[in-house]
């Protein structure tokens, strides 16, 4: 179940950071399943006729109901004339148009709309869908907030809430209650001098130095709905203010109420979790996969062990024929010695030497008959070696070419330097930038939308005040007054109060006029299409845009992803640095093997030509007396040169075991990798895509239950046959002071 903590922290971040107008048009993915916005439904714009509802609920500070106003803009799509609405709300009222309405015989209210929009206003009777209350602690204390008014101390603010609007759904033969999934978003603004420490549970706080903005959101009814445990995720139906607090005072506090997240999930694409299980099949195999290759690597290790015990006899072999190199030396020279003395020793000195000789041949041959095995098996180790390092690293995600003894030193310095942290952090920063945009992107048009509606405020807010200056001026000109004339009569106190309510009350009667909120609709209209108007517009909607961009860049998730991205790169960087180390030392071995045979095979020719050299000197005795001296200084040199080999191949012996003992610790480590992968596969793996398997298809079938409920939900009010809708919910709490 933990798979879903992801989706709501997401869906969280992207609601706080893109406020409420864009909470509902954000897409994501899990594993090929597209929560994205449908494009196959009707928008307000294409339904016939569309009833764009929005309820505001004025409270109390504590949460409790004052009123319920309900705001219905009745989209005439299609011009028609008349126009049929069911509603719950009194006292409704058309607030736009001189539209008026008769009943009919089913007592439903036929609105003669002549073509145009309706704009309807009224009371709301009907019990809300959502309670919302607010429950007030003063260190650790419950207080009232008419009480909490003015005090100070560690202050705890929570907002509860209750949904009331559920349908009896079939779900897997099963009837269950399911409850329409409302998001609850509320938002406060605190003063920074009051108020410090500010931390809130399942929200977020933002602070620009001379205030605090705090936004906190739920979903009440949606762990039921998804039939979650709350031990796997726990999904809020409330949230917490906590502050430090002097003089307590709270200004209106504004919760948005909507169902309009789960709507914009594509049901259809659910059904894509077939391919979430075959990439959970994927996960498997290659996890088999790897855990055979660990096999292979054990049994590679154990095949070098098993030559490394041949090497080793080899090698005493190697050594015991040159200690009877060394001692025939020795003996020759001692001949050759002799053989200067006096002809007469010549005979004994040249049968020890030619016994000598024919040893040393027995023996260098015998070593130079197995130095082709010994290459080989030492260049197909280091094959076999090369292949499962590269095996390794392909299964790690990484591209590797075939590796050979002569490339592999400059392929893996690559990839130790494709994995520098300046390259990695400049990649997952180029990625999650491009990813940021796309998602800021896709959200452009609202933007402009939020935008454009600030602007048009104050652009009416200027006309208005402009209107209402020339229509103070037509009011005093009627009294024979200028607006000069007035203020300073004002200032004088010779124009008395009621005279100044006069003027006050011909003024608002003339602004709540038909005609001036005609003109100042139209000239705020053409304000608005002026070339500055528009290019404050596209401005500030640019840097919107960018502030939200770079907002998300500095998010804890996208550095998270960074920072992970890191740490892996590193990870990845010493493993291959690690078995770069031990690839040097294994091809350094390899090749002083290969220059070991060598010498081998020409110690065993010069053995050879010795032992021919020997048998000519006995036949030719007295010719070699005339150049006794000569080869007693060659035999000298020979000798030594044979103990310095002796003691070359004593070292080599002595560095064996080693070897060996080095090869079995890491085949024994081999069989720890193979057992440890086999494990984690077994306690790990296997139970992770268990446990989705098993878990998906419920929560699919859940999740599109809960779409179809939240579809059904479209208006507080009613709506008629053939006409369809949306509608918010507004909460707005009194002051505390």
């Amino acid at each position: 179940m933990k798979r879903l903590i992801k989706l709501m922290s997401i869906a969280l971040c992207i609601t706080i950071a893109l406020s409420a107008s864009l909470a509902s048009v954000f897409a994501l993915s899990l594993n090929g399943i597209s929560l994205g916005s449908k494009t196959d439904e009707a928008t307000p714009d294409e339904a016939d006729i569309f009833k764009d509802e929005t309820v505001y609920v004025m409270a109390e500070a504590d949460g409790t109901v004052d009123k319920i106003i309900v705001s219905d803009w009745i989209r005439n799509n299609k011009a028609a004339a008349t126009i049929k609405d069911v509603s719950s709300v009194s006292d409704i009222e058309n607030v736009k148009t001189d539209a008026s309405f008769t009943l009919d015989s089913d007592n439903m209210r036929v609105w003669q709309a002549d073509g145009k929009d309706l704009y309807l206003e009224g009371t709301g009777t009907a019990a809300l869908p959502v309670d919302l209350n607010i429950t007030y602690t003063l260190d650790g204390k419950v207080i009232t907030p008419e009480e909490l008014a003015g005090k100070s101390g560690k202050v705890t603010i929570r907002f509860d809430y209750t949904n009331n609007q559920y349908e009896n759904v079939e779900i897997n033969g099963k009837e269950e209650r399911i409850y329409v999934p409302f998001m609850m978003m509320s938002g406060m603004l605190l003063d920074s001098d009051k108020f410090s420490n500010v931390k809130v549970t399942n929200g977020k706080v933002i602070s620009d130095g001379d205030r605090v903005i705090l936004a906190g959101i739920a979903f009440p009814g949606l762990q039921h709905d998804l039939g979650l445990s709350k031990e796997d995720i726990n999904l809020p139906d409330s949230f917490e203010v906590t502050a430090d607090v002097t003089d307590f005072e709270l200004g209106t506090t504004v919760t948005i109420a909507t169902n309009g997240l789960m709507n914009e999930l594509d049901a259809d694409n659910l059904d894509s979790l077939d391919k979430l299980n075959e990439n959970l099949d994927k996960l498997d195999d290659a996890m088999s996969a790897l855990i055979d290759g660990s096999s292979q690597l054990y049994s590679g290790l154990e095949t070098l062990l098993e030559k490394s015990s041949e090497l080793t006899a080899g090698v005493d072999k190697l050594y015991a024929g040159a200690e009877q190199l060394s001692d025939g030396l020795k003996q020759a020279d001692n001949g050759a010695k002799a053989l200067s003395d006096g002809a007469g020793a010549l005979s004994d000195g040249t049968v020890k030497v030619d016994i000598g000789a024919l040893d040393l041949s027995s023996g260098l041959s015998f070593l130079n008959s197995n130095s082709s095995a010994l290459n080989d098996g030492s260049d197909l180790t280091f094959t076999s070696i090369l292949s499962t390092a590269r095996k390794s690293l392909i299964d790690a995600g990484l591209q590797v070419p075939e590796l050979t003894p002569e490339n592999y030193s400059s392929v893996l310095n690559a990839l130790i330097d494709n994995l520098s942290d300046e390259k990695v952090k400049a990649q997952a920063q180029a990625v999650a930038e491009k990813q940021v945009t796309e998602a800021v992107e896709a959200n452009r048009e609202a933007v402009t939308a939020g935008v454009t509606a600030v602007v048009k405020q104050n652009v009416q807010a200027e006309v208005e005040a402009g209107v209402r200056a020339q229509v103070t001026e037509k009011v005093l000109a009627a009294l024979g007054m200028t607006a000069a004339d007035y203020e300073a009569g004002i200032a004088a106190g010779m124009i008395d109060e009621a005279t100044q309510a006069q003027v006050n009350g011909a003024v608002e009667a003339q602004m709540s006029s038909d005609e001036v909120s005609a003109n100042i609709d139209a000239l705020t209209e053409q304000n608005m299409q002026t070339d500055a108007v528009k290019a404050a517009i596209a401005q500030n909607t640019e840097a919107k845009i960018q502030s939200l961009i770079a907002e998300n860049m500095q998010s804890e998730e996208v550095q998270k992803g960074i920072s992970e991205a890191l740490a892996k790169a590193e990870a990845g960087r010493q493993s291959i640095e690690a078995l770069l180390k031990q690839l040097d030392s294994y091809n350094t071995f390899n090749k002083g093997l290969k220059e070991y045979t060598g010498g081998v095979g020409s110690a065993s020719a010069g053995a050879y030509q010795l032992s021919g050299g020997t048998a000519q000197l006995k036949d030719g005795s007295k010719a070699l007396k005339s150049g006794a001296d000569e080869l007693k200084g060659g035999t000298a040199q020979l000798s030594e040169g044979a103990e310095q080999l002796k003691n070359g191949i004593l070292t080599l012996k002595n560095g064996v075991p080693a070897l060996v003992d080095g090869v079995s610790k890491l085949r024994d480590g081999s069989m720890q990798l193979s057992d440890g992968l086999k494990q984690f596969n077994e306690e790990g793996i296997s139970k992770l895509t268990s446990l989705l398997k098993d878990d998906l298809g419920e929560l699919s079938e859940r999740i599109k239950a809960v779409k179809k409920v939240s579809e059904n939900y479209k208006s507080y009010s009613g709506l008629a046959d053939g006409m369809d809708g949306e509608v918010k919910f507004i909460y707005k709490t009194a002051e505390i002071e």
